[in-house]
């Protein structure tokens, strides 16, 4: 059984405090992309991870696939698997992408052994494995507050617009990227910001992390204006990653040097 975990982006990225366990209360919207990874689940004699594609950093055995596995094993009968992970989308790039194997590992294996698992009890499991994992579960627009795990619901719908989404060959870590926030609550809430048109979205929304992260690598915010040279009505960092994301009305045909980059172009 195969299946093709896929991305989120933070439109707008709001970190209002830190508490008092040492994470940080944040507000945004995460907003599901079409970039995929490729998740493929097998009955075997033993169970076993492999991976292709990118190199994926760390201990194979602690990967969030393994530890989804592990996690349903504690409570099913679960029998062995041959789980390989073929990685497309980039690592340290704020999308999400080792959260979304994640839970689409545990969705996989849901459906695959028929544990009968409703999306609120596939949440429960996903939360302990990351902060962005439960996101994917139900894999749909949301308001995301508290540690990020947090959904209200928004009524926020991007059909018809195309993202182009640029990963400059740059990852960048949490903890590098939390080390120069500054929390503070906005004058305005975010959710007020996403209720006015999109064009509008510019002059108000944005992300925290731009704020230190953008005289770090001065490639981000280049890319970030390229981007509204080509026409996007709203583009910005997602997450505390390094990908820099745009949002057009119609698909753009991108300069040659963006070939230097891992790009990735499509409707939402």
């Amino acid at each position: 059984m195969v299946q093709f975990p896929n991305v989120k982006i933070n439109i707008g990225l709001n970190i209002v405090e830190k508490r008092p366990d040492g994470f940080h209360n944040l507000e945004s919207c995460f907003y599901p992309v079409g970039w995929t990874d490729v998740l493929e689940v097998v009955p075997a004699e033993t169970f076993s991870f492999t991976t292709g594609g990118l190199a994926i950093p760390g201990d194979p055995a602690r990967n969030l696939c393994v530890r989804a596995y592990e996690s349903l094993k504690q409570d099913f009968d679960l029998p062995p698997v041959k789980m390989h992970l073929h990685k497309i989308v980039p690592i340290g790039a704020g999308l999400g992408g080792g959260s979304a194997d994640a839970a689409f590992a545990l969705k996989l294996l849901n459906e695959k052994f028929a544990l009968g698992l409703s999306p609120d009890q596939m949440e429960g499991y996903a939360r302990p494995l990351g902060s962005d994992c439960a996101f994917f579960v139900r894999n749909e627009p949301v308001y995301c507050v508290e540690k990020g795990d947090v959904f209200e619901e928004i009524s926020l719908s991007l059909k018809g617009y195309a993202a182009v989404l640029v990963y400059p060959n740059l990852a960048i870590s949490t903890a590098e990227a939390y080390a120069g926030i500054r929390p503070r609550r906005p004058e305005v809430p975010l959710r007020a910001l996403l209720e006015t048109p999109v064009a509008e979205w510019r002059r108000a929304v944005r992300n925290d992390f731009e704020e230190s992260l953008f005289p770090k690598y001065p490639v981000l915010e280049k890319l970030k204006a390229e981007l509204y040279e080509q026409g996007a009505v709203y583009a910005s960092m997602s997450g505390s990653g390094s990908t820099i994301y745009g949002i057009f009305e119609q698909a753009p045909v991108l300069p040659n040097h963006f070939a230097a980059y891992r790009v990735w172009q499509g409707d939402l």
